[in-house]
């Protein structure tokens, strides 16, 4: 096996999102429920006798992206000597609350797992993963999750299947600037898992919103886009993107129709009908 293509890196919602804390080193504490969704970035990673290389197949990425910082930090944890080269086709927004770089990362650790023949776990490859971003141990865990922590801490959950309506318009936001925000909530009570699973497209807020809108006005015109439809938007992570479940508002054995039923947005912005998945495609890469 010299050559492993058409990876799959899908996106994520972040159903609700809660700020319950802040530990003494600066992380916050949140409780959030992470969705997986068929917006997907696409990797082809070929094995190499040394070296790491990348190839930007549809826009230009930071020279030490994710995906290289993710293969080193790889080698670095099992001596590994062997190379890869990574060709990435981009198609999940930047900046946007989604984790497609952590995605692209993750799928980066799991095909080199297999590519590499290194045979680590699941749980071993989530160490290494968290130790780039607190969004890559989710991807490699690989199922829809009730998170907590900084994002380490996962318990899978079973969610129905439902399609969702996600806009991004083109700037993006510093997540850094959210999180040192003077007036981010930080002290929203704990969530019950028992309560979310009950309602668990319509349940708590995101605790980042009131100060995503405030930074980029954008975001505000977003969800001002999807409720004049008649939609209940949030945003998903730490923005720009915002969602809204569609629930009975179209007929998901006829997706077809969907673009013509919902307003396009604003020029430039990107919006599109996603489906929630039930797991990660590559989850049985690795036990």
């Amino acid at each position: 096996m010299r050559t492993l293509y058409d990876l799959p890196a899908p996106a994520k919602l972040n159903l609700f999102l809660h700020i319950t804390g802040r530990r003494a080193d600066g992380y916050h504490l949140l409780e959030s429920a992470f969705m997986l969704i068929d917006w997907m970035d696409t990797l082809h990673i070929e094995l190499r006798s040394s070296g790491l290389s990348r190839e930007d197949l549809t826009c230009v990425l930071p020279a030490q992206d994710l995906t290289l910082r993710a293969a080193a930090a790889l080698q670095a944890a099992t001596g590994c000597s062997k190379g890869a080269h990574i060709s990435i086709a981009k198609s999940v927004p930047a900046q946007a609350g989604m984790g497609g770089g952590s995605s692209d990362a993750a799928t980066t650790l799991i095909a080199l797992n297999r590519l590499w023949g290194l045979g680590l776990s699941r749980q071993a490859l989530c160490r290494i993963g968290l130790t780039l971003g607190a969004d890559l141990p989710f991807f490699i865990f690989g199922q829809n999750a009730w998170v907590q922590g900084i994002g380490e801490q996962m318990q899978a959950i079973d969610l129905p299947p439902a399609h969702f309506v996600v806009c991004k318009p083109p700037a993006g936001l510093s997540t850094a600037a959210i999180f040192s925000s003077a007036s981010l909530k930080r002290d929203t009570e704990p969530a019950i898992i028992e309560g979310f699973a009950e309602y668990p497209y319509n349940y708590g807020c995101n605790d980042l919103q009131p100060v995503a809108t405030r930074l980029l006005g954008d975001v505000a015109q977003a969800l001002a886009h999807l409720q004049k439809q008649g939609l209940a938007p949030r945003m998903t992570g730490s923005g720009s993107a915002v969602f809204a479940h569609l629930g009975d508002a179209i007929n998901p054995s006829d997706l077809s129709k969907y673009p013509l039923e919902l307003q396009a947005p604003p020029a430039g912005w990107q919006q599109r009908i996603c489906a929630n998945l039930a797991k990660h495609p590559l989850l049985d890469w690795c036990a």
